[in-house]
């Protein structure tokens, strides 16, 4: 089957997803995990490592290694490039966490969490944009929205404050 290339400027298939959750610790606590690159393997239930971490002004850049699993039994080791800059705003406190994830298979993410104070600690919405080839969209989009639903429960439990 021939390839088909999609040149710059042509519409790609994308889709954003948007996910909003509570977490009962500071905005500060939420900035500081998030700007650390080492703290999304298991944040994100596919990412197994990080390495190669550069840091150049507010923004870092690294690789990460996504292990997938299909049919439970065979394994895939998808690496990608990750790109982070934290940018903190000022009272009341709000910051923002964003970047973009380039992968192999030409799926392209870009993604942002904006951390609010809340009364119970913080409020953090979890936006992702993804541009796939055409007939990846479905499968990319329903595992990054299952990845994001995890990455709030798994945050919100790593942050839980003590009772």
């Amino acid at each position: 089957m021939p390839l088909r290339r999609v040149e710059e400027g042509a519409e790609v298939p994308s889709a954003e997803l948007k996910h909003t959750f509570q977490i009962a610790a500071s905005p500060e606590e939420v900035f500081a995990h998030l700007a650390e690159p080492s703290h999304y393997v298991g944040l994100s239930p596919l990412v197994v490592a990080v390495r190669d971490v550069r840091r150049s002004g507010g923004t870092v850049h690294y690789t990460a290694v996504e292990r997938f699993r299909f049919l439970g039994v065979l394994r895939h080791d998808n690496v990608i490039d990750v790109t982070l800059a934290a940018v903190r705003e000022g009272l009341p406190y709000s910051a923002e966490i964003s970047g973009d994830v380039r992968s192999p298979g030409r799926v392209r993410m870009n993604y942002r969490f904006a951390i609010e104070s809340h009364a119970a600690g913080s409020v953090v919405t979890d936006t992702l944009h993804l541009h796939t080839p055409p007939g990846l969209l479905r499968f990319a989009a329903s595992r990054a929205g299952a990845v994001q639903r995890a990455r709030a429960r798994i945050l919100t439990t790593r942050l839980a404050r003590p009772a």
